[in-house]
Parts: structure tokens; C-alpha cells; sequence
């Protein structure tokens, strides 16, 4: 099956920028934090899919940025569909650039240990970026 979907953990430095989602009943997981990311659009493939919406949700231009993680899994709303979720690195002076888009409340920069004790938070991708942590080089943002 193709991929619906993508999400992006993007280090700022040492840190995660996360979106404050809509409070609004027709979305999953309302009012919760997540990272950037959403439906793949046309033929993009999972990192264009990653870096547009990265793009559109917080003004970020990820032309030029390779990943330096990436994992493939079932979709936790939507058994059957297949989702990417990535990690990127930018160096802390691209926080000025980030302005909010069009969608969600707000954005806001956590560390890693602070992501991991947040309340109302996206399951899945918490234990997507668990994962990332658990190896070598991950476990550095601890």
C-alpha cells in the first residue's frame, strides 16, 4: 500500500518546534501536540511530503536538509496505511524564521525530555520519536 502521510521531528538546535493543533472536532487528536507534517499531496515522495508541510505549518525551508532518520509504519488512525515519520537538524538560528501557518493554535519549542512529559500529545508520534532517542545518536538530546 502507498503512504498517506509524513511527519517531521526537526532538532532546532537542541530543540523541537511542535504545533498546538486545532481545537476542532473533524481532526484527529484536537487541541493535542505534534509535530509538522500531514497528507502526502499528488506523487510526492515521503520526505517532499515532510518538508512541504514543514514548510507550510512553520515557514521552514527544508530545501538542501536531508533527514538523518526515518522510520515507516502503520498509520495509528488508519489501519492498513502506511506513514513516514523523519528527523532533521537545523541549527538554532532557524528559529527566527519559523512563523506560524495556517493551521494550529500556536507553536512552541521543547526540548526532548520536555516533549516526552508533555500531556496531550500524539501517541504514536511520541513513540516514533522515542525510537529516534533510543539509538546512539538520539539519546545526545536527553
Amino acid at each position: 500500500m502507498e503512504f498517506i502521510g509524513a511527519k517531521l521531528a526537526l532538532f532546532i538546535g537542541n530543540r523541537l518546534p511542535l504545533i498546538r493543533r486545532d481545537d476542532r472536532p473533524d481532526i484527529p487528536f484536537p487541541d493535542h501536540w505534534d509535530f509538522p507534517g500531514g497528507g502526502r499531496e499528488g506523487r510526492e515522495t515521503p520526505w517532499q511530503t515532510a518538508a512541504r508541510e514543514t514548510f507550510e505549518e512553520l515557514s521552514l525551508d527544508l530545501s538542501g536538509v536531508d533527514p538523518s532518520w526515518h522510520m515507516e509504519s502503520e498509520a495509528a488512525h488508519l489501519p492498513g496505511a502506511r506513514v513516514h515519520f523523519f528527523v532533521a537538524h537545523l541549527p538554532e538560528a532557524a528559529r527566527a524564521q519559523i512563523r506560524l501557518g495556517d493551521e494550529g493554535q500556536e507553536w512552541r519549542l521543547f526540548s526532548a525530555r520536555e516533549l516526552l512529559e508533555l500531556p496531550k500529545t500524539v501517541p504514536s508520534q511520541i513513540e516514533r520519536l522515542r525510537l529516534y532517542l533510543a539509538r546512539g545518536a538520539g539519546s545526545a538530546y536527553l
